[in-house]
């Protein structure tokens, strides 16, 4: 098979590869699409010190080779049975197993699922990650309720574009931020009732005002050093969750502003088996679908990670046949 591997220093090579061997248990997937998530940027740099060469990507969908079926790659492995929580061999597909850059993957059966009806292949191959992981932030860990408001960090995310939509599915009031005045019309489009320039002024006392003086109940931040500002945009006993860090490793958090005001600080990565059966329900009650930003043939993943570094609004996706 063809497929684009990690080497040492990073450098990312379209060639071909041995065909993965489904162990017992596991399936082969022949691929039609791979989304890309910053993860993968994260995997080429060398951040996760994973063995090399490695297939990077979590994302993907494609034919189920032993029965036909049209599938979605699940990209969380061994979760576990709680959903607190994934268990001690949890990992995400994509490293340290390889991953869907490629034409061929091979997972655990338990990690395929049916294909949405209707999507393309280029909506069904961008959405696990980024969709299960906005389900999770809101509902599972955030616990987000229809009178409240979620405040959604850095409009433009594969991340942020799912949770715009499944909040606002739900009708929760929807609030983003962005750097950018067009992609706060975009999140407009998408459900969002607006937005705050981060770049502009003290952006979370335009939250408070915006919501009454009250903060928003809910922040999903995947920026991590926006944490202080997180915490003074959130509403007493609000929820500050948490699933990235494109800021930086280390914060430094106002701890009283988080004790005093009863606010809480929550992690979350991806979600469980159960919390994707939940995202599916409301996949199959609305009418949300994923946002491609663009769309690369195999061989150019290294555009695409390059796009993916740069203004795009939405998913990358990689068209593999």
């Amino acid at each position: 098979m063809q497929a684009v591997r990690v080497h040492e220093g990073g450098e990312l090579r379209f060639e071909p590869v041995a065909d993965p061997e489904p162990r017992p248990g596991w399936v082969v997937v022949e691929l039609r699409t791979a989304g890309l998530n910053r993860r993968d940027l994260l995997v080429s740099k060398g951040v996760y010190p994973f063995p090399l060469p490695l297939v990077p990507g979590s994302d993907g969908a494609g034919i189920r080779r032993d029965t036909g079926e049209d599938v979605v790659v699940l990209p969380g492995l061994y979760w576990g049975p709680d959903d607190n929580a994934g268990g001690p061999d949890w990992e995400i597909l994509g490293g340290p197993s390889d991953g869907t850059y490629a034409e061929l993957v091979t997972v655990p059966v338990e990690n395929v699922a049916r294909r949405p009806a209707g999507w393309a292949w280029e909506e069904s191959g961008a959405f696990a990650l980024a969709a299960l992981t906005a389900y999770r932030a809101l509902f599972t860990v955030g616990r987000v309720r229809g009178h409240e408001t979620v405040l959604v960090l850095g409009a433009g995310s594969g991340v942020s574009t799912f949770a715009v939509q499944l909040a606002a599915q739900e009708g929760i009031r929807v609030l983003v931020t962005s750097s950018s005045d067009e992609k706060i019309e975009r999140a407009v489009s998408l459900g969002a009732e607006g937005g705050f320039r981060y770049d502009d002024g003290d952006w979370p006392a335009a939250v408070r005002e915006a919501t009454g003086g009250r903060g928003a109940e809910v922040v999903l931040d995947s920026v991590g050093s926006t944490w202080p500002e997180s915490v003074r945009a959130s509403a007493r006993g609000g929820r500050i969750v948490v699933f990235g860090g494109t800021g930086g490793a280390e914060v430094t958090v106002p701890l009283r502003e988080v004790y005093l005001e009863w606010r809480s600080l929550l992690g979350t990565t991806m979600g469980s088996p159960r919390d994707y059966a939940g995202l599916l329900r409301m996949l199959d009650q609305g009418s949300i679908r994923p946002v491609i930003d663009s769309v690369f043939p195999l061989a150019e993943a290294v555009a695409a990670q390059q796009r993916l570094t740069g203004d795009h609004f939405g998913k990358l996706v990689l068209s593999i046949s």
